[in-house]
């Protein structure tokens, strides 16, 4: 039995998340159904990265075992049976024991904000049409990357026990018309980068000082950090697996 990678990319409107929920239509199930009528039988499907209701990804995978050679045509077959918003970019044969999630060692992501009413950004980037001062925002960018205790940011309802992130990167950018934040860490919490975003956005309207953002990271209550921000803003950007992994794997 070989186990194999595969690399996606999805736009998420209109799906419920990534991980297979019941009744409910999300990435997973809709590449486990292609695979499905492609192959003749089910197969199951383990995933690097979760992701919310509305969340896209450049780049995200699964893992897979299963008895036959795939073939570049498999990948073309699976793709037309798969809807527009997402695509199979490759699958890549690898050892018995690799984990597409606990391989991984870091996780990027982006979070795209717009000021003025923009169509081409609809559906990628939230409308926030107010006068954020952008030294603030990295500030509060800045700040975080002095913590790893991110209790505050994680919603409530997850069985998670342990808060730690190592975060790598926090910055933001401007990219023609609109704001990026751009964070890396080795793990991210349910919630997390919306959290973030939301309350930083905050301190950029001077809603919250840089003292009280600093007060709320270290305060460990996610009901003082705002997660008003929509999903379809946020961008799963790259997964990260240790040099010459996939090298050293197939």
């Amino acid at each position: 039995m070989q186990r194999y990678f595969i690399e996606v990319a999805y736009t998420g409107a209109g799906y419920a998340g990534f991980q297979i929920q019941e009744n409910a239509v999300t990435i997973q199930s809709e590449i486990r159904q292609a695979m499905a009528v492609l192959f003749k039988e089910e197969i199951l499907l383990t995933g690097s990265s979760r992701t919310d209701a509305e969340v896209n990804a450049l780049q995200n995978f699964f893992h897979f075992n299963f008895d036959q050679a795939i073939q570049e045509r498999h990948i073309y077959n699976l793709n037309a049976l798969l809807p527009p918003a997402i695509v199979i970019k490759q699958i890549i044969p690898m050892a018995a024991n690799a984990h597409c999630r606990f391989d991984a060692i870091s996780r990027e992501y982006s979070y795209h904000v717009y000021k003025n009413k923009n169509p081409f950004l609809y559906n990628q980037a939230y409308y926030f049409p107010y006068t954020v001062n952008f030294d603030l925002l990295q500030q509060a960018a800045s700040a975080i990357l002095t913590y790893t205790d991110f209790t505050s940011f994680s919603k409530r309802n997850t069985q998670v026990k342990n808060f730690i992130c190592h975060i790598a990167e926090s910055r933001w950018s401007r990219e023609e018309d609109h704001m990026v934040y751009h964070v890396k860490a080795s793990r991210f919490l349910r919630g997390m980068v919306r959290g973030l975003v939301g309350t930083m956005l905050q301190v950029g309207r001077g809603k919250v000082s840089i003292e009280n953002f600093h007060a709320i990271i270290t305060g460990r209550d996610c009901t003082k950090a705002n997660f008003a921000v929509p999903g379809h803003g946020l961008f799963l950007v790259k997964v990260n697996y240790p040099s010459d992994y996939f090298m050293l794997q197939s």
